[in-house]
C-alpha cells in the first residue's frame, strides 16, 4: 500500500526519509548489534544519540548559552500545570493571552495555582484573530506572561513576538516550533510537544532561561523540576529513548533541508497556495483574519455542511487523510507541518477544485 498524504494535526506525519532510516537501523544501530529501543540510556551508544539530538536542536534554534534544553514527558498539557508551580516563586498572579482552545486549557490549569490576569482575549470573536499588542493589559507584578504561538484548532498564529518588558515571556510553541525563525533570547521559557514538527508523541521539549531554573517550590516532584532535570541531562528517570532517537533523526533531516530559514519559505509557499485556493472558491471559506492565519493548521468549512461527509470520504479515497476538523469547531482542517511536502498540498488543492466542480 502506498503512503497517503496525512494532514493529521498530531501525531502528524514524519518525513519519509526519517522513517526509511529508522527502518534500516531498526535491528542494528550502526553496528551495535542492538536496536536503539534496546539500548541502555546510560550506554555510550545512546549517550551519543542524545548528545547529537540536543546539539542539533541548539544549532537549529540558535539557543543562547544561558538557556537549558530539557526533554521531558507529559506533553504540553503537563506544562500547563507545571509552569505556574515552577515559575510563580511566591507571586500570586500570572498573565495569560487567550487565542484559542489550547490557551484556554493553559489558563484553566494555571487558575488552580494563582490568579490569572487575562492580558488579552479573542474569545468574543470566536478566536478568529489576535488582539493588537497595543490593546494588551499586563501587570508588572505578574510572574510571567503566557501565550500560545499557534492554535491548532482555530488556525491562528502569531507572526511577531510580544514585548513584555521585565516580565518573563512563556510560550507554548508545540505546533510551530522549527517552522520559522524565533529569537530565543526574547523568551523566559518555551515548551513544545514533539508530535507536530519534531517527531512522535512522548517527548516535550522545554527551553528555559537559567535565571528561571530555581524557582520551583519543594512540592514539585523531581522529574518535573527544571533545575533537577537540567542537572541530570533530562535523565532523572529512564527517558523514552526511541522517541529521542526519532526526534534526533527529524532534526538531522531538517538540517539537510537547509534549516529553519529554508523550511520557512517552503511553509510560506504551501500555506499561501492553500489559502489562495480557499479564498478563490465559492464552496470553501476560512474564518480567520488573514493577518494571523496559521501556516501550520488551515481550517475551512464548506458552504453546505451536508457535503462534509462526502468530502471526507472522497478525500480518503484519493489518498488525503485526517482532514476532519476538530469536534469543537467542525468543518475541515489541513495540518501542513514541516514534513508535509508541497506535492501533498497541491494534491489537496486539486482535489478540492474537482470536488467543487462536481458538487
Amino acid at each position: 500500500m502506498s503512503r497517503i498524504h496525512n494532514f493529521s494535526a498530531g501525531p502528524s506525519m514524519l518525513p519519509e526519509e526519517v522513517l526509511q532510516q529508522a527502518r534500516e537501523e531498526m535491528l542494528d544501530w550502526r553496528g551495535s548489534g542492538m536496536s536503539v529501543m534496546e539500548m541502555s540510556h546510560r550506554g555510550k551508544q545512546f549517550m551519543s544519540i542524545a548528545a547529537a539530538m540536543k546539539n542539533d536542536l541548539i544549532e537549529l534554534l540558535a539557543i543562547p548559552d544561558n538557556y537549558q534544553v530539557l526533554f521531558l514527558q507529559g506533553g504540553a498539557s503537563a506544562q500547563f500545570s507545571l509552569i505556574p508551580q515552577c515559575l510563580l516563586n511566591g507571586r500570586t498572579q500570572a498573565a495569560y493571552v487567550n487565542t484559542g482552545s489550547w490557551s484556554t486549557a493553559a489558563i484553566r490549569e494555571a487558575g488552580k495555582y494563582c490568579r490569572v490576569q487575562l492580558a488579552a482575549s479573542a474569545e468574543s470573536n470566536r478566536f478568529t484573530h489576535i488582539p493588537a499588542f497595543a490593546d494588551w493589559t499586563l501587570d508588572a507584578d505578574a510572574a510571567y506572561l503566557h501565550y500560545t504561538s499557534n492554535e491548532t484548532i482555530h488556525g491562528v498564529e502569531f507572526s511577531a513576538i510580544p514585548e513584555t518588558g521585565d516580565v518573563p515571556l512563556v510560550c507554548d510553541m508545540s505546533s510551530n516550533i522549527l517552522s520559522r525563525p524565533a529569537d530565543i533570547s526574547r523568551y523566559g521559557l518555551i515548551y513544545a510537544g514533539a508530535q507536530k514538527n519534531m517527531g512522535p508523541s512522548g517527548v516535550t521539549v522545554v527551553i528555559v532561561r537559567n535565571d528561571l531554573l530555581d524557582l520551583a517550590g519543594g512540592s514539585v516532584p523531581p522529574v518535573f523540576d527544571y533545575r533537577q532535570q537540567a542537572d541530570a541531562d533530562s535523565m532523572l528517570n529512564t527517558p523514552p529513548t526511541y522517541n529521542w532517537y526519532l526526534l534526533g533523526l527529524v532534526l538531522q533531516w531538517l538540517k539537510t533541508q537547509g534549516g529553519i530559514a529554508a523550511i520557512e519559505q517552503r511553509n510560506i509557499r504551501k500555506a499561501g497556495r492553500l489559502y489562495q485556493a480557499i479564498d478563490a472558491s465559492a464552496l470553501y471559506s476560512n474564518p480567520v483574519d488573514p493577518a494571523c492565519r496559521s501556516r501550520m493548521n488551515v481550517p475551512f468549512v464548506l458552504a453546505d455542511a451536508a457535503l462534509d461527509k462526502t468530502f471526507l470520504t472522497q478525500a480518503e479515497q484519493n489518498g488525503l487523510g485526517s482532514l476532519q476538523g476538530h469536534r469543537s469547531v467542525g468543518g475541515m482542517r489541513a495540518s501542513i507541518y514541516n514534513a508535509m511536502p508541497e506535492a501533498g498540498v497541491d494534491a489537496l488543492i486539486d482535489f478540492m477544485a474537482e470536488f467543487e466542480r462536481t458538487h
